[in-house]
């Protein structure tokens, strides 16, 4: 129960702040571009940290550089160039310095920092499409994998029996998924009455709405999964330790990596809403 406390706690400190910080995003949208480029740049260090790569600046700065600029590169559509650029300064780092930078390390730098900072960034990219509406798409790949795995969680620890992924994730359970699978879905529909609420001239495809729920939610899985087998693979059993109950930034934030493309691929193929 220690860890239940350690969790409500950090929820206790972290809505109000999140509530706050898309509050102003709302208003100024460029404090979200700003957000996801610090919150790739914490990742990217804890994600380096694990293989203990944050310490060699040939590949951290190009890294930490990368983690900030592709988000902000969003507005001006120059994110296939930054892409293209990170992965020829990695390249050409690893055959410069090939005696001391091996491919595994570049190939675990690679994958990580890529699904990293475009999962993030994709949240920044459906505004245009939905009336520059920022924070519905933030608070669509963020809160439903975070609700998802609080109930994920409860179901786990009050009914779980059956191990889901014994041997990467021992305490995750196949009542869990369900419990998560549930809850993802009804928080996403809590989304968006909520938003229904606050802007009412603002229509939900609700059909939309549950699909985004049970997909992201799946999905959301999966990365959780990914992240912990490489914890496992590195020997640590959290990236950080900022935020009791949960471990570091990329502990709290592995589903949204693979939650938020999800969110983004659904609302780029259908409409979720109209203004």
């Amino acid at each position: 129960m220690d860890s239940m406390k350690a969790r409500l706690l950090t929820a206790a400190i972290g809505i109000p702040l999140a509530v706050v910080l898309l509050f102003l995003g709302e208003r100024f949208n460029i404090i979200m571009y700003i957000i996801v480029s610090v919150l790739a740049l914490i990742m990217v260090f804890e994600l380096l940290s694990a293989r203990k790569l944050h310490n060699n600046l040939k590949i951290f700065i190009p890294c930490a550089v990368y983690a900030i600029i592709q988000p902000l590169a969003v507005p001006l559509k120059l994110g296939y160039f930054t892409l293209f650029i990170y992965l020829i300064a990695m390249f050409l780092i690893m055959i410069i310095d090939n005696s001391r930078i091996s491919y595994q390390d570049i190939s675990f730098t690679l994958i990580g920092e890529i699904l990293i900072v475009l999962g993030l960034t994709s949240m920044l990219l459906l505004p245009a499409r939905y009336n520059n509406c920022y924070t519905i798409f933030f608070v669509f790949s963020i809160g439903t994998p975070w609700c998802a795995d609080a109930g994920a969680y409860f179901a786990g620890v009050f009914l779980g029996k059956h191990k889901l992924c014994p041997k990467i994730s021992p305490n995750k359970t196949v009542e869990g998924f369900i419990g998560g699978l549930i809850a993802g879905v009804i928080s996403a529909v809590i989304i968006a009455l909520i938003y229904s609420f606050l802007y009412p001239n603002a229509k939900f495809n609700y059909l939309i709405v549950l699909f985004i729920g049970l997909a992201a939610t799946a999905v959301s899985v999966l990365g959780d999964l990914s992240f912990s087998l490489i914890k496992r693979s590195c020997n640590i059993k959290d990236y950080g330790s900022i935020f009791p109950g949960h471990g570091g930034f990329l502990d709290r934030f592995d589903s949204v990596i693979f939650a938020a493309p999800m969110v983004y691929f659904i609302g780029k193929a259908f409409v979720i809403f109209t203004v």
